[in-house]
């Protein structure tokens, strides 16, 4: 009896693991994470469209993940998307003439925000607004503009 005890003991114990580390694996697709990321600075964006993206949607330059989207709002003055970002620390000399693009990655579709640096020798600060953007691709437009092309090519 003793033995198959003990082997029902492990099996409930890799089982237990083995959902914690799906728990995890989760989490860290759905760009979650238990830790809160105060420290930072901010900067802001309009978009006029920012397709699906969405709060904690990472921000990276080069491939390199630099912070993430903190906040969406919609600027009734001039009807764009007003976006949040909260920058690393560490990542403290992005240049002011920097341009924000709205790019998807994956098979998924997950969009994110990708900075291409400028060439300006002063940087961004806390607060300072990202001028220079670029909204997101959205498939549907491209495929009725395709169309459109091509109806106007076969009618000529």
């Amino acid at each position: 009896m003793a033995p198959i005890r003990l082997s029902e003991i492990l099996v409930g114990a890799f089982m237990a693991l083995g959902f914690v580390a799906l728990f995890f694996l989760a989490m860290r697709v759905s760009n979650l994470s238990m830790a809160g990321v105060d420290e930072g600075y901010t900067l802001t964006a309009k978009f006029d469209n920012i397709g699906s993206l969405r709060v904690r949607s990472p921000v990276s330059m080069a491939g390199v993940r630099l912070g993430r989207v903190e906040a969406i709002d919609f600027d009734q003055e001039t009807f764009q998307a007003l976006v949040t970002l909260r920058i690393e620390d560490r990542y403290d000399q992005i240049p002011n003439d920097t341009f924000a693009n709205i790019y998807t990655a994956g098979l998924l579709g997950e969009q994110y925000i990708g900075l291409d640096p400028g060439g300006s020798p002063d940087p961004l600060r806390d607060g300072d607004r990202i001028e220079f953007t670029q909204s997101a691709l959205v498939l549907e437009q491209m495929i009725g503009q395709f169309l459109l092309s091509k109806a106007e090519e076969g009618g000529e």
